[in-house]
């Protein structure tokens, strides 16, 4: 009996040691992933960004949902359309939006299904920006709310301003 009590010991023991590594392994890969995912070439992935057309963004916006894209576009103007909704918000006092013009027609349309959100302190910088400037925009699409593309910009270039429009003596553009 006493023999039995010293096995039943040494097998408690036993236990309780396979338990302790194992969950030191666990803990050790656990603490090792975050490393992983922090490392170089995770974010390496992340910044590539995926070549799109604006079109192609608002007629499947859930395959661009949190995937980095980049687009060229001829921007439209300056707007607040999307700032403050909730199920996808960006506060209007640390965003402004702004909307580019569809590609798809030979009139002026704003693309009002993608909305398009850039920093304040960013968009000071772009001030200038006049309707039918050529920009590329850099940008994450964050959500799909109302069944549109809502992208956080990133990075906007302007490729080539638009021609200056001329004016008779009246103020009439010609």
């Amino acid at each position: 009996m006493r023999s039995f009590k010293h096995i039943k010991a040494a097998a408690l023991i036993v236990l309780c040691s396979a338990v302790l590594t194992t969950s030191n392994i666990c803990a050790e890969r656990a603490a090792a992933a975050p490393a992983a995912a922090s490392s170089g070439q995770t974010a390496v992935v992340q910044d590539t960004a995926i070549e799109v057309k604006p079109l192609s963004v608002v007629s499947s916006p859930k395959a661009y949902l949190n995937k980095t894209i980049k687009m060229n576009a001829k921007f439209d103007k300056f707007s607040t359309l999307g700032l403050d909704y909730k199920p996808a918000f960006k506060s209007s006092e640390d965003y402004i939006s702004f909307l580019i013009k569809r590609d798809d027609t030979s009139y002026d349309i704003p693309l009002s299904e993608m909305k398009l959100f850039l920093k304040r302190e960013d968009a000071e910088k772009f001030i200038d920006l006049k309707t039918n400037d050529e920009i590329s925009i850099t940008g994450v699409m964050f959500s799909d709310a109302l069944g549109d593309a809502w992208v956080d910009v990133k990075n906007l270039t302007v490729i080539k301003k638009a021609p200056e429009e001329n004016k008779n003596q009246s103020g009439e553009s010609n």
